[in-house]
């Protein structure tokens, strides 16, 4: 891999010139824009970035692709670190994704007992506090389905109740962005409608409900679809399932593992033509992406890494998955999916999800400076993040 530039547009002034911008709102040839204290000052195309910024440190994107920086709101781990591992490991792991244009993400959590879940989610409130790149925490689980528990450790598995879903809030301090819950379990849906009303993102996976219980979980607040395809019913002539109630409601999301493993090409180009705007692409990465085949851990589950793919110890369950975000975006290129298409469901439409389009997302003056600067090939050069979210925000107080 060639090197990356890693930067932060906080204090000192860039100017980005000429290049091919790609973002939700569409492509613009010969595009440049200046990033001043974290924001994106002002943008334009042709010559007139001539006329600013005498100060700027000044970067010739001839050639290149300009876009937002992605945004990953599910993954475990990376650089052979697990986010189950603390601080240190954590700050790691999403430093070995930012190097493949992974400037914001949400740090995802496999399911153990309540009270690490606790700590975690402490821990990942003060990184968020400080680490710009860290939006919160993503508790997958421990309310899910034992039948399609997939990598978590059965043990682990509960149904919620009134106290835990308060110590939860309440220990998070305003940075839980997203819970997964099977809509299946004793007490779901009340719990699905307690962290809505916290402003949580709610989203359904690891479930075998069906097409009516996921409707009565979305119409309880759910807006989110986990991992969708993986550890749920397909969709069937028959019975159409949690996906297709999903598709049959306004205003779901859908996450989506571009990998050409988790999912077929063919199933993941479907998704995105089926919900525009609605797909989120993910890594649900484990410690081994960006690193080494090899044995890992994920909580506390033996797993196995083999030419990429990420398995539980002696079986062929997978377990999350060793892909990075410029991956992702490869795979789908490849695939024939539409470019704009796939940077939107890399940066927008997850700034959506959890409510954060007003300063992430598109390349437009007044939004946040997360910028990656591609070659022509799709391979990062430049990554540049515009550091820490605007202080009124209150759901990090």
């Amino acid at each position: 891999m060639a090197t990356v530039t890693i930067e932060t547009v906080a204090s000192e002034p860039v100017l980005i010139h000429s290049a091919m911008k790609l973002d939700a709102e569409g492509e613009q040839p010969d595009f440049w824009l200046l990033a001043r204290n974290g924001l994106i000052e002002q943008a334009g195309i042709g010559e007139g970035w001539t006329r600013h910024a005498t100060d700027a440190v000044k970067v010739d994107g001839t050639g290149k692709y300009l876009t937002p920086g992605f945004i990953d709101i599910h993954f475990h781990g990376g650089g052979g670190y697990s986010n189950e591992d603390g601080k240190d490991a954590i700050e790691a792991a999403i430093a070995a994704h930012r190097s493949h244009g992974t400037t914001r993400a949400v740090v995802s959590l496999v399911s153990n007992p309540i009270a690490i879940l606790l700590k975690s989610v402490a821990t990942i409130a003060e990184l968020a506090s400080r680490n710009p790149s860290i939006l919160g925490s993503h508790l997958e689980g421990p309310y899910l389905a034992e039948e399609r528990k997939g990598a978590h450790d059965s043990t682990h598995l509960i149904d919620p109740t009134a106290g835990d879903i308060q110590d939860i809030i309440r220990t998070a301090k305003g940075t839980l962005k997203q819970i997964t819950i099977d809509p299946s379990r004793r007490g779901a849906l009340d719990a699905i409608e307690a962290f809505t009303k916290a402003g949580v993102t709610v989203a359904i996976g690891h479930t075998s409900a069906n097409y009516a219980l996921t409707l009565r979980a979305l119409e309880s607040g759910a807006r989110l679809i986990t991992h969708t395809f993986n550890a749920m019913p397909g969709i069937n002539h028959h019975e159409p399932g949690p996906i297709v109630a999903a598709l049959d409601t306004p205003g779901t999301f859908f996450e989506l593992i571009l990998d050409g493993i988790h999912v077929n090409r063919r199933v993941a180009a479907f998704l995105m033509n089926a919900a525009p705007q609605q797909v989120a692409l993910i890594t649900d990465a484990m410690a081994a992406a960006c690193s080494d085949d090899g044995e890992y851990r994920l909580g506390d589950v033996k797993v196995v890494v083999t030419q990429g793919t990420a398995r539980l110890s002696g079986t062929s369950t997978l377990a999350g998955s060793t892909l990075t975000l410029d991956k992702a975006l490869q795979i789908g290129i490849q695939s024939g999916i539409n470019q704009i298409s796939l940077i939107e469901a890399l940066t927008l439409t997850p700034a959506r999800i959890l409510n954060l389009d007003s300063y992430l997302g598109v390349l437009r003056p007044g939004h946040m400076s997360d910028l990656v600067l591609f070659d022509q090939d799709w391979n990062v050069q430049h990554v540049y993040l515009g550091g820490q979210l605007p202080s009124d925000r209150t759901d990090l107080d």
